[in-house]
């Protein structure tokens, strides 16, 4: 016998072992006798995370931590690659060496805007993504939740079955269930369905729904994404339909960002930061840097590289823009006010006058429609249309006023007007507005059905929960920022047979069994038409773009002033603002439960685990409050507590808030971290 199994008490081992009840994992001999070696090597291994074996009180455990990554290591023996053919990006498949990974090129999708991706796969295990560097969202960076959302495909907190009321049911017992519902709509031309989804960009899932809706014309489909909403509608106020702005800020010498975090947020931010910094980098016979202007609430990655930033309120980020468009000359826009008064708004209009069509003037994903469309008309009177700011038709499948669709929704469930109701992705009993209560209206439907990647806040008011692929586990498409369509392909069978959303609406139709390759290659086939097909399809899905599909430049003009908007008056004295942001990592909360970006410093408050309200530090002062103090939030008659973070940067008496947390059906990491300001952010009052 060895030194080493000497120092191990095998008799009390085999003791313990007898004694044990249930499934009980570990790796070594050591590690089960807890030998003070063991311990030893466990606290020089992970010194961070040793306490989390033997605290139960932390405020995270060690499986938050390591939950997906575990799976990962666990599953990778007993996983597959898809049956259908894959097309790696580098290397063939016959020159496959064990050991050696290999890269595909496919897309990620946040808010439903595509981001090119290649995909590292270790022995047909996808274990990093990096961007793809020929795709026009990327350039071969990426986000950082792009980069973590690997770790969400081994989530062992993933729904991981056909769930009926709670009970395991097969895929068949559900269509069986759900044709015989659907084969009452015939006669009613469907008028009892709807079809619930997050914003769509995938040119095949877009066509898959209309021709749904051909079949039968009374049913509707709705999309709901809590962020964007003000970039949508303002354009729509702008010039009376749904365009898309394009940015050229590699070509901008002055850049004015209102409330625009463009850096982090926003379907195109990985491209924007990345052409912004090219004017900021001194050359050899180019001495010239563009000059970034910043005007927001709440401090920003965006507002932390501006030469000229100024903290304001949310009630005054309207006035503001109204006076700059009237100091530029935009008609219709109010001349003077208590902002022109300002020694640095002055200079900040001469800047912008000087530099005619080498600006730019942007607003943030969180900003009002009618601060959208001041935006643009300020643009378009500096004569950057065009030039700086280009516009295609908007990417999206079917733009739509989102809010105004799903209270259309909300009205419908009151009316008991919706027999069967398919939720595809999101979480809307969870993020949307407080007011319209979609939690409670959405029981009202008849027949229910949830597809998502988890069982959560949505899932447990439908009777049918269906496991949703992963975007590594399935075939899609999707148009990125300026309308170029990637392929996304799998790199895995699903882990837990989930299906693709293609796959579910096939069962509104005769074809329940075809799958999502069928329905995708289908649609391409008549978009690609000719005997290369074939050639085609290998060269797009091994690029990861869709050569020569992004949108067509299209001629904009006449962009009109909006009225002011109803948002709330300047706060009175004693009282304070409150604006909303989606989280820098989580975005709108989808990627609660993904630990490692819980575990991310925030950009600016450093913040890990949590969110807060923020606020100035003379408003603290005031209120005798420091940081990790707790405050009660009331907006409207809706109350919330919440941390303080006592925020440099802050204009007084503004609070600034994080959607996406306070999470309780999200799995082991997300939930129960932070509080949940959807519970007092409303339809009527979105941007404060």
């Amino acid at each position: 016998m060895s030194e080493h199994t000497a120092k191990l008490d095998l008799e009390s081992i085999r003791k313990r072992l007898e004694g044990a009840k249930g499934r009980d994992y570990w790796r070594s001999l050591e590690e089960i006798a807890e030998t003070d070696e063991f311990q030893d090597y466990l606290h020089r291994e992970f010194p961070r995370q040793a306490s989390e074996w033997t605290d139960g009180d932390g405020r995270r455990d060690f499986l938050k931590l390591m939950g997906a990554s575990l799976a990962l290591a666990g599953l990778g023996a007993c996983t597959k690659q898809p049956t259908e053919f894959i097309m790696p990006y580098v290397t063939q498949p016959e020159n496959y060496y064990p050991g050696k990974p290999m890269f595909f090129a496919s897309a990620a999708t946040t808010g439903g805007y595509a981001q090119g991706v290649l995909v590292e796969s270790n022995e047909g295990r996808p274990t990093k993504i990096e961007g793809n560097p020929a795709h026009p969202a990327s350039l071969g960076a990426t986000d950082v939740a792009t980069q973590a959302s690997v770790l969400g495909l081994y989530d062992p907190d993933r729904s991981q079955s056909i769930n009926f009321l709670g009970e395991i049911r097969s895929y068949g017992s559900f269509l069986t269930v759900f044709k015989d519902v659907v084969a009452e709509q015939i006669g009613k031309q469907g008028s009892g369905i709807r079809i619930l989804t997050e914003t769509i960009t995938s040119p095949t899932l877009g066509a898959q729904i209309k021709d749904l809706l051909t079949l039968y014309p009374g049913a509707k489909w709705i999309q709901w994404e809590p962020v964007g909403l003000g970039r949508r509608e303002g354009t729509r106020l702008a010039f009376g339909a749904y365009t898309n702005p394009v940015y050229k800020f590699d070509a901008a010498q002055v850049v004015l960002a209102i409330d625009a975090d463009f850096f982090c947020t926003g379907p195109a931010s990985t491209r924007y930061a990345h052409d912004f910094m090219q004017r900021r980098q001194v050359r050899t016979g180019d001495l010239n840097m563009n000059r970034l202007y910043v005007v927001e609430t709440t401090p920003t990655p965006t507002g932390s590289k501006a030469d000229h930033r100024w903290p304001v309120k949310p009630s005054d980020i309207e006035p503001f823009t109204r006076e700059l468009a009237g100091a530029l000359g935009v008609g219709g826009a109010i001349a003077g006010g208590k902002f022109v008064s300002q020694n640095w708004f002055a200079p900040l209009v001469r800047d912008l006058q000087a530099n005619k069509g080498a600006s730019i003037v942007v607003a943030g994903e969180s900003q009002s429609a009618e601060v959208h469309a001041l935006a643009l008309a300020i643009n378009e009177a500096l004569g950057n249309f065009g030039k700086t700011v280009t516009f295609t038709d908007s990417p999206e499948a079917n733009p739509s006023d989102q809010l105004a669709d799903l209270k259309q929704l909300g009205s419908d469930l009151d009316a008991n007007a919706v027999d069967v109701l398919m939720i595809i992705g999101g979480n809307p009993a969870y993020n949307a507005p407080a007011d319209l209560e979609f939690a409670k209206k959405l029981q009202k439907a008849r027949l229910r059905i949830r597809m998502g990647l988890y069982d959560d806040e949505t899932s447990q008011y439908c009777q049918w929960q269906i496991p949703q692929a992963h975007e590594l586990e399935m075939w899609g498409d999707a148009r990125a920022f300026d309308g170029t369509v990637s392929i996304i392909q799998p790199l895995i069978i699903p882990l837990y047979g989930g299906k693709s959303p293609s796959e579910l609406l096939a069962a509104l139709t005769e074809n329940n069994e075809k799958s999502g390759y069928e329905t995708l290659q289908d649609y391409w086939k008549k978009q690609h038409p000719g005997a290369d097909f074939d050639t085609w399809w290998r060269k797009s899905v091994h690029d990861g773009v869709v050569a020569g599909s992004a949108l067509p430049v299209k001629t904009m003009s006449g962009a009109k002033v909006p009225p002011a908007s109803n948002q709330q008056p300047a706060s009175p004295q004693g009282t304070f603002e409150v604006s909303f942001y989606p989280d820098p990592y989580l975005y709108d909360g989808r990627y609660a439960n993904n630990g490692w970006l819980q575990e991310l410093p925030r950009p600016m408050t450093r913040l890990t685990w949590d969110n807060a309200a923020l606020m100035s530090i003379p408003t603290a002062r005031r209120l005798k409050l420091w940081s990790e103090d707790r405050v009660e939030l009331n907006l409207n008659g809706r109350t919330v507590w919440a941390s303080v973070w006592v925020q440099p940067g802050q204009p007084d008496d503004a609070i600034a808030v994080h959607l996406g947390w306070g999470r309780t059906r999200s799995g082991r990491a997300g939930n129960g971290a932070g509080f949940n300001a959807y519970q007092i952010w409303t339809s009527d009052a979105p941007v404060y």
